[in-house]
């Protein structure tokens, strides 16, 4: 696991209880939860369970923060759309159809809010030339096992990375500095304020993985 401290989390803009400077919560557990505004799972499940966890935790030393990204759809994963949410609730694109179809929302809008502290990860325009040696980078860097890949399944890899990169006009500084594999995930550091695991999606061991980072001195 790549060596990366609190001060490594970027914070564009804070639209919920900040400004933090994210230095001084070491002494404390501190999960950050990324999503997008337009990604559904991340409102039909990851965030109702960080909201859960910051009920249960808070006060033993947990601070949960709100961290939205933009590595896709970056006309609807703005900064904007996200006030939008924390101040009225309102949810949009894919967000707003599948949690439609599920009946979560409260005449239109979301039912519940966010307890915690609420921040944009700081997107900006992609500059980096799409070289060889950045597609063969990229790659290594999300997938390890590359190497043991057959030459052919390399190369239709290699490809869709090549594809994906040149079509790609925002890079989100946290989300990139992780290597998160989409939304949501979750960054846990430890009371020293050190990186302590990295997940991809509802993950089963994440109240034990806080649990455990509580009970540590």
């Amino acid at each position: 696991m790549i060596n990366h401290s609190l001060s490594d989390i970027s914070v564009a803009a804070w639209v919920q209880g900040g400004p933090i400077v994210l230095n001084n919560l070491v002494g404390s557990v501190v999960l950050i939860e990324v999503f997008q505004v337009n990604c559904p799972g991340c409102f039909i499940y990851s965030l109702p369970r960080a909201i859960d966890l910051h009920t249960r935790y808070h006060q033993h030393g947990l601070v949960v923060i709100g961290l939205a990204t933009a590595f896709e759809d970056y006309d609807k994963n703005t900064f904007e759309n996200l006030q939008k949410l924390i101040t009225t609730g309102e949810v949009i694109g894919e967000t707003l159809k599948a949690l439609n179809q599920y009946g979560i929302l409260s005449e239109g809008r979301l039912p519940w809010k966010i307890p915690f502290a609420v921040g944009m990860d700081r997107v900006v325009a992609e500059t980096e030339p799409v070289t060889d040696k950045r597609v063969l980078s990229y790659t290594a860097e999300f997938l390890p096992d590359f190497g043991n890949l057959g030459d052919e399944q390399k190369r239709s890899v290699l490809q869709q990375v090549r594809q994906y990169l040149e079509q790609k006009s925002m890079k989100a500084e946290t989300f990139e500095r992780f290597a998160l594999q989409g939304t949501p995930s979750c960054i846990l550091f430890d009371r020293k304020g050190q990186l302590k695991d990295v997940s991809f999606g509802q993950v089963d061991y994440k109240q034990a993985m806080v649990e455990h980072c509580i009970k540590e001195k």
